[in-house]
């Protein structure tokens, strides 16, 4: 089986880590390309992959391709590849805002079997989470395939097509918004007299474990929350303080902003 990639940026390295790490395919059974010479150099000598001359040999000669590029250059891959891809082959798009209608009108064969995901940037840590819908020619087996591939770099979930666009909000750009977090309270934890480099390690810590806390307990955030608010103590001082600032309505209206902005792509 060969597994292909056009586009040989961040998420597709992370899913070629994911793919190497739980020997799904080996590393010369892994082939891609990238727009520049640069790139393609710089993941071969990491992961070992075979580098093609361009897009339409990548397409044909893969048993699953992933279009790995931006939005904005999605239709003029698809124009490059469409009468290269086989009809057994699974294809695989990571594009945020393009939906499987948009990519099966672009290539252009009603056979093809088409899985759309979203993943984020934690999986190039192995800890992302990724939505994944698909077409009605992807089968069972089809659809094991697809799910043991994106789950070796994290999370992944089956969603009703119609929630990608809330996906890619809750968990493609949130990280950004947790980033952001954990920088505020370094800058915070440095105020009081802490260094930098430790105040980050001591920021992000507390939201890795926290993260962990919900997901290994399945409790209600609230409660977990309630369960560090000592009454009269120093943690609900700072929610009220967060509260009145408009944390959640901030969150929320940030996740409005990623929604509307997807569906102009």
């Amino acid at each position: 089986m060969k597994v292909g990639f056009i586009g040989l940026g961040n998420m597709a390295k992370a899913i070629i880590g994911g793919i190497l790490r739980d020997e799904i395919v080996a590393a010369k059974d892994i082939i891609g390309t990238a727009k520049t010479a640069e790139t393609n150099d710089r993941v071969q000598k990491e992961y070992g992959i075979t580098i093609m001359s361009n897009n339409s040999a990548v397409a044909k000669e893969s048993d699953v391709l992933f279009l790995a590029v931006k939005p904005i250059f999605f239709p003029e891959v698809m124009a490059e590849i469409k009468d290269s891809i086989k009809d057994t082959t699974l294809v695989i798009s990571v594009a945020a805002g393009k939906t499987i209608e948009f990519i099966e009108a672009g290539l252009g064969n009603p056979k093809l079997k088409i899985v759309r995901c979203m993943p984020n940037t934690p999986a190039l840590v192995g800890e992302g989470c990724t939505g994944v819908s698909i077409n009605s020619n992807v089968d069972d087996k089809d659809t094991e395939l697809a799910m043991n591939i994106l789950s070796s770099f994290g999370k992944a979930y089956i969603v009703p097509e119609r929630l990608m666009d809330v996906v890619g909000a809750v968990s493609g750009s949130s990280p950004a918004f947790v980033f952001m977090f954990i920088e505020a309270m370094a800058d915070g934890a440095v105020a009081g007299g802490m260094p930098r480099k430790q105040a980050y390690e001591f920021a992000a810590q507390a939201v890795l474990g926290s993260a962990k806390l919900v997901l290994d307990t399945a409790k209600h955030p609230g409660e977990l929350k309630d369960m560090v608010c000592s009454p009269g103590g120093t943690t609900i001082e700072g929610v009220k303080v967060l509260e009145e600032c408009g944390l959640r309505g901030a969150v929320m209206d940030a996740m409005e902003a990623v929604l509307e902005k997807t569906k102009k792509l």
